[in-house]
């Protein structure tokens, strides 16, 4: 491995290469809570595209295994590295290229984090609509996992907003995919194929994305129901009432005190209210007339209260903004309260309340807690485990797994399968699918050096 490292250095210099110690305890981990921190043989640091391509040619020549990372805040362990690996870090390439205010595209380098874009196209009044809860993590990683977010239900997820890629292949080769337009019927489509593969097929390099008009007015509505199930079979009608809603988010009682109380959140609810609802849905609309949206909040408060909603709250600017902030926290909020596990588990809208009444028989069954919130109006169900127990707890979420894979769903929305999820992935997915999957892995990565042991053993 020294040698390795010395033949590093001479690629992308030898200030940008780190080993043993010197590698921060940063780079041994992502923000999942059930994979353990490896500390990597090396760390590599490239400048350029050229420069991971000359990286990933000495991987293949070494069979040395790569990892790719951005800024780390992934939830499904694809950004763990191996014990007598490399982690290449994109934190040099930070670069946005271009913002094509014409074409409605930004041209990013991987490392370049969603605060960073976000506030280099507020000025042409623009933005990217794809929002995971974590403005440091880093556009490469979310090209990578697929990353979705609360605006979902609006604006779709990652692989919805980009056009076209620079990638480069584990055999050394640099490719450019796609391009600043927005349709394409010529060949596959590599883009979509590499997005979500996390980082298992390719190394991206460089992203266009599509970006999107900034509206100018917003309006938050939180609306407590007395059961999680009324709250469910609610969704599917306000998302067909063509409100258009940019944010639609269930919170259940127990998720909803938590996060207050950890945000020091006051929201106006009067206690006898509060006392009977089970759990919350919060309904964020926008416009760039406030008249229309004054429109459309009455509107959807109305619906909201045919529904079955105990009572409508119109939150001010700065309590909307504190809610949403809280429940963009919810995954560090679990974490702090001893959760075991998050999952991110997706199904058809239709199914929810279905999928609640089960998820509450297994976890009464196993006695085990299991409670959370979700981005609602895409299907997207997030759900903090409390089982001490890895065995039970291993039940408790194969069992959640397969009951929405029974009702139409899949295992990760937006997180992804990394090491944490490999087991249920293989265990319970159509074996001629996972078969094709290790085909087209074999045929981008023929010696087997990206990221193994995410999503196949």
């Amino acid at each position: 491995m020294a040698d390795i490292a010395a033949r590093l250095g001479e690629i992308v210099g030898a200030e940008h290469v780190l080993s043993g110690d010197a590698i921060g305890e940063d780079y041994t981990h992502d923000e999942t809570l059930t994979v353990e921190a490896v500390r990597p043989a090396h760390v590599v640091r490239p400048g350029s595209a050229d420069e991971v391509a000359a990286v990933l040619t000495l991987a293949a020549e070494t069979g040395t295994p790569v990892t790719a990372r951005g800024s780390g805040t992934g939830l499904s362990g694809s950004a763990t590295p191996r014990a007598n690996g490399v982690l290449v870090s994109f934190e040099r390439m930070n670069k946005i290229l271009e913002v094509d205010t014409e074409n409605h595209v930004a041209v990013v380098q991987p490392g370049v984090t969603l605060a960073e874009l976000e506030e280099r196209t507020k000025a042409d009044g623009l933005f990217y609509p794809v929002y995971p809860g974590e403005l440091s993590a880093s556009l490469g990683g979310n090209v990578g996992t697929n990353a979705g977010g609360m605006r979902a239900v609006k604006y779709g997820v990652t692989r919805h907003h980009v056009l076209g890629l620079q990638a480069v292949l584990p055999t050394g080769e640099v490719i450019r995919t796609g391009g600043k337009y927005v349709k394409a019927s010529t060949g596959y489509d590599l883009t979509q194929l590499i997005v979500g593969s996390e980082g298992t097929l390719a190394l991206v390099t460089e992203a266009t994305l599509k970006l999107q008009p900034r509206l100018s007015h917003q309006a938050t509505i939180l609306a407590p129901f007395p059961e999680l199930a009324t709250v469910a079979r609610a969704v599917p009608r306000m998302v067909g009432s063509g409100l258009g809603p940019l944010i639609l988010e269930y919170i259940d009682a127990f998720t909803m005190g938590a996060i207050t109380y950890s945000a020091d959140l006051q929201l106006g609810i009067p206690d006898e209210v509060r006392d009977k609802a089970q759990a919350f849905l919060v309904v964020m609309l926008e416009d760039n007339a406030q008249s229309r949206l004054d429109e459309d909040v009455e509107a959807a408060g109305a619906l909201l209260g045919e529904l079955g909603a105990l009572d409508i709250y119109v939150l001010p600017g700065s309590a909307a903004r504190k809610l949403i902030e809280a429940r963009e926290k919810a995954f560090f909020t679990a974490r702090t309260a001893g959760a075991d596990d998050i999952i991110d588990t997706v199904l058809p809208r239709a199914a929810l309340p279905e999928f609640f009444a089960k998820v509450l028989q297994i976890a009464q069954g196993h006695q085990t807690l299991v409670v959370g919130c979700g981005h609602a109006g895409d299907g997207n169900v997030h759900l903090a485990v409390f089982q001490k127990d890895p065995e039970v707890r291993h039940k408790v979420l194969h069992e959640l797994f397969a009951t929405g894979m029974s009702l139409g769903g899949a295992i990760s929305g937006e997180h992804g399968i990394g090491h944490e999820k490999k087991r249920h992935f293989l265990e319970l997915e159509d074996p001629d699918k996972v078969e094709l999957m290790r085909r087209i892995k074999g045929a981008f990565d023929p010696k087997g050096v990206l990221n193994p042991g995410v999503l196949f053993d």
